[in-house]
């Protein structure tokens, strides 16, 4: 008789950024790696000889309820204050990001490890006085590659 697969669950996972008090989002986009075709033609030859060429790794976005700290913001403010020139040191802004799958109890199944991750993009959220819900912001980090490492 086959053993069952115990499927990882979407919405079983936390996520861990260096520096961050509270990394609880509600919301994840997938990490993807991506290799651009490399394509070679040789005389007589009828098909082309394919080979991988240069990586890249797509911004992941994340969202979460707006609440009452300021840790994620303070690193984005680093980020534009690097960017504007007025003083942060550019090693200090970049910071591993850790999203971490867990099963159905709770226990950690694996880990995506983004390496010297920085914030993008800082969208606050918006308002509707006609609206039963919590107010989102939303973060979009680049970074520069990352590892899947099992439990």
């Amino acid at each position: 008789m086959a053993t069952p697969v115990n499927w990882y669950k979407k919405f079983k996972f936390i996520v861990e950024v260096d520096g961050v008090a509270r990394a609880g989002f509600t919301t994840c986009t997938e990490v993807r790696q991506n290799a651009e075709l490399v394509e070679y033609r040789e005389g007589g030859r009828l098909h082309p000889h394919k080979a991988p060429g240069l990586v890249t790794f797509p911004a992941i976005t994340l969202g979460r309820g707006v609440c009452d700290d300021y840790d994620l913001y303070n690193w984005t403010k680093d980020c534009y204050d690097s960017a504007a020139g007025t003083g942060q040191v550019i090693p200090d802004l970049y910071r591993n990001v850790e999203i971490v799958q867990l099963d159905r109890d709770g226990a950690e199944k694996e880990r995506l490890v983004l390496y010297d991750a920085w914030v993008k993009e800082y969208v606050v959220g918006d308002w509707d006085n006609n609206a039963n819900e919590v107010r989102m912001e939303q973060v979009v980090f680049e970074y520069d590659h990352f590892d899947r490492v099992p439990a």
